[in-house]
């Protein structure tokens, strides 16, 4: 039986209090009554997740979780104590920040990236917002341009760092992100480099033509709800640009040059129109 994650038990026998639950070495968890299906048989498998209950004693739940353990998730502090923060992650009991794993004081309402684990010690789910320790720094397997998921953890002066498939670090460049991002934001984005010293270097889209085609698809898509025409063209602010189409300037150029190419557009000197 694993704390933190989700188990496939049999159902070994009924009581007034719910039904115990037996994994292949025959360890016994209650079940409660509240989350008791309405039909079950004997023997029957039912997947829970088990977790402490507030006396430090194993129990299962049919509930969903935000986050198991091993996960990075986005979660809300719902109250403060002496002992640390508590947040919401969608079951009765909430999961605790002790201070020790606090990057910064947590604030009572406020959303942070953390990672949950269990605790060595007292064996129970906790969560860190110091969530660089918890990522992996060495054999990084990732190739150049494989799609990834990302979630946004935070905001630096050089852009935003996310964690990569819940499991490394990178960095997104602010001068590279042409649409707005927030934190705690999930989305897909692309290996850029992997450097010698671990970091990785992300984006959201694939480098160099392979990123052409889906962006010059939404340039058409774009066209095709203002009329065919947009007063952008290969002279126009790159500013004005990333605020129209959510795409940098020298990925607008290469998309309309092939556009213009297949004769799917005209290029004016006020703007492109579709043809």
């Amino acid at each position: 039986m694993e704390i933190g994650k989700y188990n496939t038990l049999s159902i070994a026998r009924k009581t007034d209090h719910g039904l115990y639950l037996q994994d292949e070495d025959e360890n016994e968890v209650l079940l409660p009554n509240k989350y008791v299906p309405h039909d079950f048989k004997l023997g029957e498998k039912l997947e829970v997740f088990i977790y402490l209950d507030g006396e430090q004693r194993p129990i299962a739940t049919t509930l969903k979780p935000k986050a198991i353990a091993g996960d990075f998730a986005w979660l809300q502090v719902k109250h403060l104590s002496k002992v640390g923060a508590f947040l919401d992650w969608g079951l009765e009991k909430d999961l605790l920040v002790p201070f020790a794993e606090q990057e910064q004081r947590m604030q009572e309402g406020d959303f942070y990236v953390v990672y949950v684990f269990v605790d060595e010690i007292s064996e129970r789910l906790v969560a860190s917002s110091r969530v660089e320790d918890y990522t992996e720094k060495e054999d990084i397997s990732l190739p150049v341009d494989q799609e990834v998921d990302l979630l946004i953890a935070r905001q630096t002066d050089l852009g935003y760092t996310a964690i990569i498939d819940n499991r490394y670090l990178g960095l997104l460049y602010a001068n590279e992100v042409f649409k707005k991002i927030r934190t705690g934001q999930r989305l897909r984005g692309f290996v850029k480099k992997v450097r010698d010293d671990g970091k990785i270097d992300l984006s959201l889209e694939k480098q160099g033509y392979a990123s052409v085609e889906p962006n010059a698809q939404k340039i058409l898509e774009i066209l095709a709800r203002n009329n065919g025409f947009l007063p952008l063209h290969d002279k126009s602010d790159p500013d004005e640009i990333k605020r129209r189409l959510e795409m940098s300037k020298k990925t607008f150029k290469k998309a309309i040059g092939g556009l213009y190419k297949e004769k799917r557009i005209t290029i004016t000197e006020n703007g492109i129109r579709l043809n």
